[in-house]
């Protein structure tokens, strides 16, 4: 009998290490094939930044036939400014005429980043009235508060 739980226990290990080396094979081919596809997303990020830097300069000397040098340069930094704030805005979720902007929460699961803001300014004209506070008057700033 102790015979057979030795062989149990080797056979056991032996496809434990199978499967452990199998696995490591099997992530290994991945993390390969993910790692060009990365070099390949960097590579083609850097050069696009290069082509944009190009266009840029290109605009900029094409202002400067007709204008002097400085406002082909401001000109061209006022375009760059508003593509990017096209951009920026195309980025973001359109929120409804009238609605309030739904902020998700952020990924650690701790609720909302900041509180959300009320529909209208407090003490505008239709903002609801303020709940009235509970009085504290017999308690000392200085020391600590507990709830009862």
């Amino acid at each position: 009998m102790e015979r057979l739980e030795h062989l149990d226990k080797h056979l056991v290990d032996e496809l434990a290490q199978v499967a452990r080396e199998t696995v490591r094979d099997e992530l290994r081919e991945q993390t390969r094939k993910q790692r060009r596809t990365a070099m390949l997303y960097a590579a083609s990020g850097a050069v696009a930044l290069y082509a944009g830097a190009a266009l840029a300069l290109a605009v900029g000397l094409a202002l400067a036939l007709g204008l002097p040098d400085w406002a082909a340069a401001l000109i061209t930094a006022v375009i760059l400014g508003a593509v990017a704030y096209v951009l920026r805005g195309a980025a973001r979720p359109a929120a409804s005429a009238g609605q309030a902007e739904t902020v998700a929460a952020p990924p650690s699961g701790l609720g909302t980043p900041y509180p959300p803001m009320p529909p209208v300014a407090p003490g505008a004209p239709g903002a609801p009235e303020p709940a009235a506070a509970p009085r504290q008057d017999d308690t000392d700033p200085e020391q600590p508060h507990h709830r009862a």
